[in-house]
Formats: structure tokens, sequence, C-alpha cells
């Protein structure tokens, strides 16, 4: 084995690091904010740092560095916080003698997935090899999330400022103009009538409204992991126009990107399933998980088993097919992934492209409307004089 000059390395390594921090400093990178991970409490590490240990590692490891070398490098860069405790944990945990699978479990901010892929990469020998490929999903994972993202952030935007517009204008500016017509009496012109009844009924519900809708917030967020709200909520969104089939495609490519993975490391493929089952969190698959589970263990194939489900596609079950056919489901997977990848970002930016301008004409005939509402009876008392 080579020989590594780690205090170059170091060296090296935190001059780079003093120096994007240099830059980082130099100004406020609005873009790098909008793009940053977030957690919601779920109690594991962010999947851009999940990304960066994991590139970093491999490499590491490819290259003929032992585990205990490799934590103290990656380490370098790593700043006070919880993040550095948790490597730092991780760390003193394999240099006492435990495995790195068992001390990634002991920290609790890795999924059971991480866990048992790692696992299973200590036992084959091809941990390097399995570590290098939790880069790569993490690494497609995040940039899928942040194009759907970058796609749909303005025209919510958009939407969001129309719908407060048009709020405003009910809640504010129609009353005012109601006292007006109540001085001089009169029939009020149809369309002014409805615009004032709507005005009137934001202004009588308005608490009420806004109690409401906290209070279902607060129901779902506390509800959102049980079975029957993972089921419903599922079965609702997949039935909406359009932005079902993307979160289909999008859960579909997260399951074959997972197996892919995990058939490229061999595993069994009756423990591939059980790791897809534990980590997702996705009703349709959860349960088709299951159910597949018990069919490969009646002797059906997998593509069989699959079929039974409308969550999968016709074209994907004959791609598995013919992955088990030729002994390739590794290179199949990988192949629907990408496809249903490309196809959701294709549906995401051409959805943005078409409702910016929907949503700012939708603003403009509201908006008219009301104006046009709000000023008739003030045109038809003038002619009248």
């Amino acid at each position: 084995m080579p020989k590594i000059d780690i205090s170059s390395y170091k060296k090296n390594k935190a001059r780079a690091v003093s120096t994007a921090e240099t830059e980082s400093n130099a100004g406020f990178d609005i873009m790098a904010w909008l793009n940053r991970d977030i957690s919601f409490g779920n109690g594991q590490l962010a999947d851009r740092k999940k990304e960066e240990f994991y590139l970093e590692f491999s490499t590491l490891l490819l290259s003929g560095i032992d585990i205990r070398t490799a934590f103290d490098l990656v380490l370098i860069d790593q700043k006070k916080g919880k993040e550095a405790d948790t490597f730092t944990g991780i760390r003193d945990e394999v240099v006492k003698g435990a495995t790195l699978s068992a001390a990634i479990q002991q920290s609790g901010k890795f999924s059971n997935y991480e866990f048992q892929s790692i696992r299973i990469g200590e036992e084959t020998g091809k941990l390097g090899e399995v570590l290098r490929e939790l880069a790569l999903y993490y690494k497609s994972k995040i940039a899928q999330r942040r194009k759907i993202i970058s796609a749909l952030t303005y025209p919510i935007i958009v939407l969001c400022t129309s719908l407060g517009a048009v709020f405003f204008m009910l809640k504010f500016v129609v009353p005012m103009f109601a006292d007006v017509f109540t001085r001089f009496g009169g029939e009020l012109p149809w369309i002014t009538a409805f615009i004032l009844r709507i005005s009137n009924f934001i202004d009588s519900t308005f608490l009420w409204g806004v109690l409401l809708l906290t209070t279902l917030i607060v129901f779902l967020y506390v509800n959102r992991k049980k079975l029957w709200y993972r089921k419903w909520s599922s079965v609702i969104i997949l039935k909406i126009p359009v932005a079902g089939e993307i979160v289909r495609k999008i859960h579909l490519a997260r399951f074959a990107n997972t197996m892919r993975l995990l058939v490229g490391t061999n595993t069994p493929l009756l423990y591939a399933i059980q790791l897809v089952e534990q980590m997702t969190d996705f009703y349709p698959i959860q349960q088709s998980m299951q159910q597949t589970e018990q069919a490969i263990v009646r002797g059906k194939s997998l593509h069989e088993s699959l079929a039974g489900f409308d969550f999968y596609p016709p074209k994907i079950i004959q791609l598995i097919r013919v992955g088990e056919e030729v002994n390739r489901l590794e290179f199949f997977f990988e192949k629907i992934a990408n496809q249903l990848t490309e196809e959701v970002e294709y549906k995401t930016s051409t959805i943005s492209t078409v409702l910016e301008p929907l949503i700012i004409i939708f603003l403009g005939l509201v908006v008219g409307l009301i104006l046009i509402a709000m000023y008739l009876p003030m045109f038809q008392m003038s002619n009248s004089f």
C-alpha cells in the first residue's frame, strides 16, 4: 500500500476550508440560502451532510486508508456543533472496536436503510463501494429535490402574492366602498352586490377561518406518522391531476434507486425488499413491499408480485421482468430511476412555465373584476345627474 502523507493532506484541506469560509463570509449568497437542506425534526443528519460524509469517506477508504485515519481526515473541516459531535462519537465507537455500521446505528442520526447497507458492505468486503453508492444516492436525491423546488418556487410565490392581494382588497378596500354605497343608497349592480357579499363573508369568518386552519395544520402534523393518515393522504395526493402523477414518479424513482443500490451490493432480494419497506414512509410502496415479500416467499418473481399493484406502471413491470430474465436487475433499476427522474424534472419545469402567465392573468382578471364592481355604481350615479 502506498505511503500517504497525512500531515500534508490535513494542511491542504484546512487551507481549502479556510478559503471557502472566507469566500462564504464575503457576502450573503441568497441562492445558497434557498438551496440549503432543512431537517424537519426527524432527528437525522441533513441529506447534504450525509452525501459529503459518504463521498469523502468512500474516497479515502478506496484509496487504501484505514477507517480510523479516514475519520481523522473527515473531521478536519467539521465545525463544533451537533454534526461534529455525531461524527466524533462514531469515530470513538469505531476506535473502541465497534463496526462502522454498529456505530452509525447507535448514533441515531442515520436511517436503518443506511445501517443495513453499510453492514452488508462490511460483510462482503465492499464497504468503500457501498459508501460511494450511498453518496451517489443522496446526490441524486438532493439534485432532484432542488430542481423541483427551483421550478415551483416562483409560481408558488406569485400565487401566494396574488391571493394575498385579492384578500387585502376584499378585506380592507371593498368595505370602504361599501360605506360609500350605503350613504348614497339605491340598488347596486349584481356584480357589486356579489363582491360585497364575499367581502362581508370574509370579514365575519376571518378569525374563525384562521383558527380552523391552524387547528387543521396542527392536527395533520401531530398525526402525520399514523397509518390512517399516511394511507388516506397518499390516496388523496395520487388522485390530484398532474401533481399526483409527479408524486408517483418521484417515489418510484426513489424506489428504483434504492433497489439499484441494494441489488448492486449483492443483497438478497427478500432482504432488499425488507429494507425498502423499512426506509420508506410512503404508504403505497410500504404496503406493496409487505405483500411482495410474502408473494416471493410463495415462489413468485419480483415483477409478478409488483404487477398486482396499480401503483407500479406496466412499463416498469416489464423492465423489471427483463432485468430478472437476463440477471441484470441493477442495470434496469438504474435505467428506471434515471428515466423517471428526467420525466419529473421535465414535467415540473413545464408546469412552472405554464403556471407563471396563468397566475398573472388570474390576478389581473380578479383585481380587474373587483375594481369594475366597485366603480360601476359610481358610473351609474354620475350618469343619473
